[in-house]
């Protein structure tokens, strides 16, 4: 039989709430579990949410042992709704009380959540939950409204050194007996590269412990972190909500013109193995809606990046949306256009009725002539100024300005450009 070594996050994971490091919103004096646990108040049903490796499975498995019940776990990749039921029919007669922890429940389709509703309701189990997304995007509102969400954070830097201190002290579960020794740097470059994930984290270390006994080194450095780092899995998730977090992250820093921060979620984004087409998007969006005609050349080069990525693909095409996100960054910014339409689009609900002015119509037909249809048209290349008095809009909302353009790269141009026929009408109109 081959044996397997146990990894060692697993090895290290908490057996009781003094192990558990993190989470002081819930668990220090006086906050939400703590105070549970000290009245021995009874446990509600909590869907825990956070990322990944800030401790939820380690939370749930704790909770059971703290309030004295039979934890059962189910995973809603593999278990269904046949899994929920024989956990509802064993929790009649239990000598304990069930605490069902379902992992990943964010997975979980309505048929699944509607299974467990009942039961939640009923008190029958105790329902703990796990998931990294936004349960708000992905449970039912019945389901949701029976659960206490408690947000678990991100860990902080003092917990990830405690962590590691505890890794390489304990000769029981962790590296004690390697006498491996790691600078204050390396503490600090693991701590970057866990991404908030204890599991990475210790993943990690073991990675690089592993090498350095290998080499014969006694101390850990960065180099040796930064070498073990490239084993361990990326902090970003396409089919998530970091793939929404990020891409908005990205247009943001565009429109708060940092290109720095720009690029770095974009890279962050290539390097989880985002869809460089996702990229591009929202890209040819940011290029209308932040810059628009302060930079009319935004456009043009986001939507020509599209076409070349689309020819060159990756990894070749990560140059290419450097160039662009650097471009919107740092081009002059305009939401004129946006407002603009968001403007237009607001009068069209307001007065959807109005009619297209007469002298505005194709008259097309001998019928539509003697109507009135393109009666008193002023054809503008006939007059002076290429412009002529005649007003376009509808009687009623002749007095309606949608676009503004601001002073401020092209636009200023733009505007000089409104003004001019502008006076020019009113000129001709003051002829008349």
């Amino acid at each position: 039989m081959i044996m397997v070594a146990v990894p060692l996050a697993e090895r290290m994971r908490p057996q009781n709430l003094a192990e558990f490091v993190g989470q002081k919103h819930l668990l220090g004096e006086g906050r939400f579990l703590a105070s549970l646990i000290q009245k021995k108040a009874a446990l509600p049903s909590v869907l825990l949410w956070g990322p990944p490796g800030c401790g939820k499975t380690t939370l749930a498995r704790l909770l059971a042992k703290e309030f004295s019940m039979e934890l059962i776990n189910l995973n809603a990749v593999s278990d269904g709704v046949k899994d929920l039921r024989n956990v509802f029919e064993a929790s009649i007669g239990a000598l304990r009380p069930i605490l069902l922890f379902v992992d990943e429940i964010h997975r979980f389709k309505s048929s699944q959540q509607d299974a467990l509703l009942g039961a939640v309701e009923a008190g029958q189990v105790t329902f703990v939950g796990a998931t990294t997304e936004n349960p708000s995007f992905y449970l039912n509102r019945a389901l949701l409204s029976r659960l206490r969400v408690v947000q678990l954070q991100p860990l902080l830097e003092e917990d990830f050194i405690e962590i590691i201190d505890r890794a390489l002290s304990d000769r029981e579960k962790g590296l004690g007996n390697s006498s491996l020794g790691m600078s204050d740097g390396a503490k600090r470059r693991l701590f970057f590269a866990s991404g908030g994930d204890a599991r990475i984290l210790l993943s990690t270390l073991e990675q690089a412990a592993l090498r350095a006994s290998q080499k014969g080194e006694r101390i850990l450095e960065v180099e040796d972190i930064e070498e073990a780092a490239q084993f361990t899995s990326s902090h970003y998730d396409r089919s998530g909500e970091q793939h929404y977090d990020f891409i908005s992250a990205l247009h943001k820093s565009i429109r708060n013109s940092n290109p720095d921060a720009a690029l770095y979620y974009m890279a962050r984004m290539i390097e989880g193995g985002e869809d460089p087409l996702f990229i591009i998007r929202r890209l040819i969006r940011a290029a209308s809606e932040d810059i628009g005609l302060a930079d009319p050349q935004a456009l043009i080069m986001a939507v020509a990046a599209k076409a070349a990525i689309e020819h060159l693909g990756m990894p070749e095409a990560d140059v290419i949306l450097a160039q662009v996100a650097i471009y919107l960054a740092t081009a002059p910014k305009s939401n004129s256009c946006y407002e603009a339409i968001k403007n237009a689009r607001q009068l069209a609900k307001d007065y959807p009725s109005e009619a297209v002015p007469l002298h505005l119509r194709n008259a097309v037909t001998h019928l539509m002539k003697d109507v009135g249809y393109g009666k008193k048209y002023e054809y503008d290349h006939d007059w002076p100024d290429k412009v002529s008095p005649m007003e376009s809009m509808p009687k009623n909302l002749q007095d309606r300005k949608l676009f503004r353009p601001q002073e401020w790269g092209f636009e200023k141009e733009i505007k000089r450009r409104i003004d001019f026929y502008e006076r020019a009408r009113k000129k001709l109109a003051e002829t008349d």
